[in-house]
């Protein structure tokens, strides 16, 4: 079954039809799973974006969402933090540097 190709006017049309809200909790629903696919593979700097944008923009959904799926959100957000905290520690310290031989 082929897709149904949208002529301009459509898309547009369902373009102003799009809550901004269920754009984005759609969104941070996804950042959430790359969170913690970030953090599986040891990619700690893009699990830490992760959580900062998904603590940033949930306040930004205000009533616009159920309550529950807001709750939700911090929830996964304390986890994350939590794995990422563990990922850290149990991370290991770099090397270091040997000291060059004295002169």
């Amino acid at each position: 079954m082929a897709e149904e190709e949208l002529t301009p006017e459509e898309l547009a049309e369902r373009i102003r039809q799009l809550k901004v809200s269920d754009v984005l909790a759609q969104t941070l629903t996804l950042v959430s799973s790359l969170g913690w696919q970030k953090l599986e593979v040891g990619d700690l700097v893009q699990a830490r974006v992760a959580i900062d944008a998904i603590r940033a923009l949930v306040p930004a959904l205000g009533d616009t969402v159920p309550p529950e799926f807001a709750r939700d959100l911090n929830q996964v957000v304390a986890n994350l933090q939590l794995a990422y905290a563990k990922a850290v520690a149990d991370k290991p310290a770099p090397a270091a540097e040997p000291e060059p031989p004295p002169a």
